[in-house]
């Protein structure tokens, strides 16, 4: 969105924001469990809870405080092991653990818990169909 001033007034132009994302994101809640090594090397883990989910990222809450930094590696992984089995979920959080980057921290509101976006180290899927081509081919 761009602002405009003109005299006292505001003028607000709307740009088109068309959809970045990789891979479509699905809103799904399902228990899942984190853990990482805080500064000084000590093993963590939190419950959460996932909010939406892609083949590429993860938006996951915690009902408690954590204290998680910026671009901290974690180890993501869907409880309980019913759940991988499910259709709604990304083939690659079906696999067991995956390791993540934490790229986006959000606060506690009266509306949500503690927040975290993380990117899942997967393949991207494109990367992977062109794997799986030159193997039928090979």
């Amino acid at each position: 969105m761009k602002h405009i001033w003109e005299g006292k007034r505001v003028i607000t132009n709307s740009t088109n924001t068309t959809n970045k994302r990789s891979s479509e994101r699905q809103t799904l809640a399902v228990p899942a469990r984190l853990a990482w090594k805080d500064q000084r090397g000590v093993n963590r883990f939190a419950s959460v809870v996932t909010r939406d989910i892609s083949d590429s990222g993860v938006f996951v809450e915690s009902s408690t405080a954590l204290s998680i930094p910026l671009y901290r590696l974690v180890q993501f992984q869907v409880e309980p092991l019913i759940l991988r089995d499910s259709n709604d979920l990304p083939e690659s959080l079906r696999q067991g653990r995956i390791l993540s980057a934490v790229y986006r921290v959000s606060h506690a509101s009266s509306r949500s818990g503690h927040g975290f976006a993380l990117r899942l180290m997967v393949a991207p899927k494109r990367h992977q169909m062109d794997v799986e081509a030159a193997r039928a081919t090979a």
